[in-house]
């Protein structure tokens, strides 16, 4: 179930994802206050006639960062030339892209905090003065040459701004943070992307799938697939609310959308470690996952619902933790004023 929920994806995954991206503004679900402020900055960069500034996206993974970097390009009426900072390995790399770029493209890059330092060198001068510094030859003889680059939007995104570096950041002139979507904006999500797959689904069905999604579009609408599945060899092939709840039960998500590493990760903390704190990689090792799983994946979401504490420690269950799990909570010390 895992697969459901990650950030990695297999080609049939992307395909579907890439079916299901609304490709306009106004067709994009949720985040009401950040469309309106990216709408307010592409409305005047196109009455400028000119390029808007470069733009960070950031928040867990899921959320519609990669397509609102599609919608910025289709709003512009521009090519998006996408790549990702781990792509990224050497400055020729980057050299090679900017270099290829038409004039108002959209430079797309995925994980750019982890750009390396040699790359972000070569970037800080593109965005700035749309320039590109190239050191030709090595040693006593080498010697730089400065390029004009065409002008270009960056979008960037990130699902951890803390690794950002400060001069990289403060180089971004619109900034967003993407949050959870509510139930009923992924209900939304649900019904749209249901219509465009030709799937039925009533709206108990609908709001069913959403409440199990954990605040996010992506697990939304891969849950609207495998229950779709469910219902198409198990039913009639009507997503209504039982088909979906019993869809979701043999899939193993439960009534708020944690699956078994979820589940496995709390059940670590409070039986294995007395509640902790206990850090991430020791959690990650006993779970034998890799850390950035935890940290990006499922970690998030067990903040947001409260089940999770991060201390300078490490990681503890709440109280709330306890319960989902039916375990009793243990008593805790009063604190001395």
């Amino acid at each position: 179930m895992t697969e459901l929920l990650a950030g990695e994806q297999a080609p049939e995954e992307r395909d579907f994802e890439v079916a299901l991206r609304p490709r306009r503004l106004d067709d994009f679900v949720g985040q009401d206050a950040t469309k309106m402020q990216l709408g307010v900055v592409l409305d005047a960069a196109k009455k400028r006639g000119g390029t808007p500034d470069h733009l960070l996206f950031s928040g867990p993974p899921g959320l519609g960062k990669t397509s609102l970097a599609h919608i910025v390009a289709q709003e512009l009426d521009v090519n998006l030339r996408p790549t990702s900072g781990p792509a990224l390995v050497r400055a020729g790399d980057l050299a090679a892209i900017l270099t290829n770029l038409e004039p108002g493209d959209v430079l797309f890059i995925d994980e750019i905090h982890r750009l390396s330092t040699q790359v972000e060198e070569v970037l800080y001068p593109a965005m700035e003065d749309f320039k590109l510094d190239i050191v030709i030859g090595k040693g006593p003889s080498a010697r730089s040459i400065r390029l004009d680059v065409q002008p270009f939007t960056l979008v960037g995104a990130t699902t951890r701004t803390g690794l950002l570096t400060g001069p990289l950041r403060d180089r971004f002139g619109f900034s967003a943070r993407l949050d959870y979507y509510s139930t009923e904006e992924l209900t939304a999500v649900v019904r749209r992307s249901a219509a465009l797959l030709l799937i039925e689904v009533n709206d108990e069905g609908a709001v069913e799938i959403a409440r199990r999604s954990r605040g996010t579009p992506r697990v939304a609408n891969r849950l609207l697939r495998r229950v779709r599945d469910f219902a198409e060899v198990r039913g009639s092939g009507r997503v209504d609310e039982a088909t979906a709840r019993e869809a979701l039960e043999v899939f193993q998500v439960d009534d708020l959308g944690l699956d078994k590493l979820d589940l496995a990760l709390l059940r670590a903390v409070i039986e294995s470690y007395g509640g902790g704190p206990v850090g991430i990689g020791t959690l990650a090792a006993a779970l034998h996952e890799e850390r950035d799983t935890l940290e990006d994946v499922s970690e998030p979401y067990l903040l947001q619902l409260g089940f999770l504490q991060r201390t300078q420690r490490g990681r503890k269950a709440t109280d709330l933790a306890y319960r989902h799990l039916g375990v009793t909570p243990p008593v805790r010390e009063a604190t001395l004023l």
